[in-house]
């Protein structure tokens, strides 16, 4: 793709598909021998779903906001959430779409390093990509990045401005190339 091309966007306005969606995640959490004590939305893109899984689960719900690049929202209480697991409590990080694996690794290597116990540290996302440098414990639909060019706009992202849809997907060139 050219830097001037338009990324191929792909609304997912329906709140009926993204309900179903939510629906499929969380009764893959119930059916699973794994199961959690919190979820955990991971912002911006996780935030919506983390909420209707807690309702859904019947499980409190906590947040970290790691898109926002703020100190204090992310780093400082994955620490917290890392003690947390080595204590014994499960959580599920809930995110939109496994796309790069940036933030799964990023927030994985953070918890790691503040002693988190991975097999109480689950993720789950709407959207898998299979070509990912991360695996998720849990997803929906199952896409290939090296195939699948399509920039998919969630119902929340989808009131957003179309130049500042486009210039998200344009903001790591190589997922649509």
């Amino acid at each position: 793709m050219s830097e001037s091309a338009e990324p191929q966007l792909h609304f997912l306005e329906y709140y009926e598909d993204f309900l179903a969606k939510v629906r499929q995640l969380s009764r893959k959490v119930s059916e699973s021998a794994w199961q959690p004590d919190f979820v955990i939305g991971i912002g911006r893109g996780g935030l919506v779903p983390a909420v209707y899984m807690s309702q859904q689960l019947d499980l409190p719900m906590l947040s970290i906001d790691h898109s926002s690049k703020v100190p204090g929202f992310a780093d400082e209480l994955l620490a917290k959430i890392a003690g947390m697991s080595a204590n014994g409590t499960r959580v599920l990080f809930i995110d939109d779409i496994n796309d790069s694996g940036g933030t799964i690794e990023y927030i994985r290597g953070l918890l790691a390093s503040n002693g988190g116990v991975a097999e109480n540290l689950h993720f789950g996302v709407l959207i898998n990509n299979k070509s990912s440098k991360v695996e998720v414990d849990l997803w929906v639909d199952m896409i290939d990045r090296a195939e699948d060019k399509r920039w998919f706009v969630f119902p929340w992202e989808s009131v957003g401005t179309r130049d500042a849809i486009i210039e998200e997907a344009m903001s790591v060139p190589e997922r649509l190339s």
